[in-house]
């Protein structure tokens, strides 16, 4: 399985709005800032979970971006699918379902396929934003305002460091 950039990058923007769930709406600019992510590329992405009812827009002066369900009626399984499509490198499950049964001599081949993909979708279909988060640093271990700006340029060095260790968790935006 694969996570394209974009899908990452939504990732990323549905755990703030899951840190931030009971401070209302955040606008995009505060997101990007945040969370380190390009301001025009994180407008359609937040577009196309608005359009998936994932997300709610809110306008005024205190608009932008709120969850429109709780964190813990997000699954991950949701946001990949909508962004990255199906959970498996080799099509979804009734496609390698098709290639087991026509195909006799890959049979076993395509039969790890499917538990592979049935492993993955398993445990993203039973993780939550609300799980993630839970996961996450403690409360008090975010940085504070003035010394953001410096942690920012190494949190943003470590993240390119990070995507070239992972090429299997993240792929080009064109890819």
């Amino acid at each position: 399985m694969k996570v394209s950039q974009k899908g990452l990058y939504a990732l990323q923007a549905m755990m703030l709005l899951t840190r931030r769930y009971t401070q209302g709406a955040i606008r995009i600019r505060d997101i990007a800032y945040e969370e380190n992510l390009p301001e025009k590329f994180l407008e359609l992405i937040l577009l196309e979970l608005k359009n998936a009812r994932i997300v709610e827009s809110v306008r005024g002066a205190k608009g932008g971006y709120r969850l429109r369900r709780t964190p813990s009626e997000i699954r991950l399984s949701e946001i990949i699918r909508l962004i990255d499509g199906p959970l498996a490198p080799f099509g979804d499950a009734d496609q390698l379902r098709a290639l087991i049964d026509r195909d006799a001599d890959h049979r076993a081949l395509y039969q790890v396929f499917l538990e592979v993909r049935d492993a993955a979708a398993r445990i993203l279909e039973n993780t939550t934003l609300a799980d993630l988060i839970s996961r996450g640093p403690a409360a008090g271990s975010r940085p504070k305002t003035g010394e953001k700006r410096s942690i920012k340029r190494r949190t943003a060095k470590k993240k390119k460091a990070e995507l070239s260790v992972l090429p299997m968790l993240a792929r080009g935006e064109g890819a």
